[in-house]
């Protein structure tokens, strides 16, 4: 019989960027900004507060992204009827704005889950949580590197997701401009076409090769290596604003690229550099001055 453990489950997760340019739906990159989710058995119903990004906008039933996953994963585990259950969500990561945000909901529902469960970690493995959070997301590319942190580069392989796990070079920091809006996944995804040209599709696939080793190792190499031809500039009709500062950043010698789905920009650049490139921004975006997180998401 599945027994449900009555004691709190804190969960922390990280923010994401994922493409990094040219690594289209494969690259993440785990970020040292994260939200923190605490459940805890007890009382009747589902009880949920949120605190911080999305408080005046989150729905505060089971619809609320983290609490859906949660429960759709205690009946994955035989918990069909959960008990009473407080979830606390202290919100850090911008919401649709290209940083993971619901990517970061999904791995901490099912971790969150997982946890409450008494042999929920023996039953439903890393490997299976990146599957399940890789179905609901879309695309593996954020929820891997939310779940392991670092620099992921993430496939489907016959089915399930595929995925390495390399860290970032020391000494790196990722800049982040997020404009007062936000895009829809989906919205922006339609923008882009079904077919590239041969040598853009070529171009781009050695840009991100160049990519990973610029972000292990050769950080100089990282303006070259985000060169990008697959999907921002179709994409820029979306968010013009942040197609314009990823322009003018690269022409400053900037490694800049649209973070995700947008219409954050990222840039990624020594981390002495930081102060300088963000005072590059334009108007209206805020700086978010961020590292690569080598840790992924934690549980408690």
């Amino acid at each position: 019989m599945t027994r449900v453990l009555d004691r709190p489950v804190r969960v922390h997760v990280p923010a994401t960027s994922a493409n990094l340019g040219p690594g289209f739906d494969a690259l993440g990159l785990a970020l040292d900004l994260g939200d923190d989710v605490v459940v805890t058995p007890g009382g009747r119903g589902l009880r949920i507060e949120v605190a911080g990004e999305g408080a005046n906008d989150v729905p505060r039933d089971a619809t609320h992204l983290v609490a859906r996953v949660l429960l759709e994963t205690l009946r994955r585990l035989g918990v069909d009827r959960p008990p009473g259950l407080h979830l606390a969500c202290t919100n850090r990561i911008p919401h649709a704005r290209g940083l993971g945000s619901s990517a970061a909901a999904i791995v901490a529902g099912l971790l969150a889950g997982r946890g409450l469960v008494a042999d929920g970690a023996a039953r439903l493995s890393d490997d299976d949580v990146l599957d399940i959070a890789t179905g609901i997301e879309g695309h593996p590319d954020n929820v891997a590197a939310c779940l392991l942190g670092g620099l992921t580069i993430a496939w489907d392989d016959s089915g399930r997701t595929g995925v390495v796990r390399l860290d970032p070079v020391p000494g790196l920091a990722a800049v982040a401009f997020v404009p007062p809006g936000g895009v829809s996944t989906e919205a922006v995804r339609r923008l882009l076409p079904s077919h590239v040209p041969h040598a853009d599709a070529a171009r781009s696939a050695g840009r991100a090769a160049l990519l990973v080793l610029a972000l292990t190792s050769r950080p100089d190499l990282l303006l070259a290596g985000t060169d990008d031809r697959l999907h921002q500039h179709y994409r820029a009709p979306a968010m013009p604003a942040s197609a314009e500062l990823v322009t003018r950043l690269r022409a400053a010698g900037v490694a800049a690229v649209i973070s995700g789905a947008g219409p954050t920009v990222l840039a990624l650049v020594p981390e002495e550099h930081g102060p300088r490139v963000s005072a590059l921004a334009a108007a209206g975006f805020d700086v978010l001055r961020l590292a690569p997180s080598r840790g992924g998401a934690r549980v408690a």
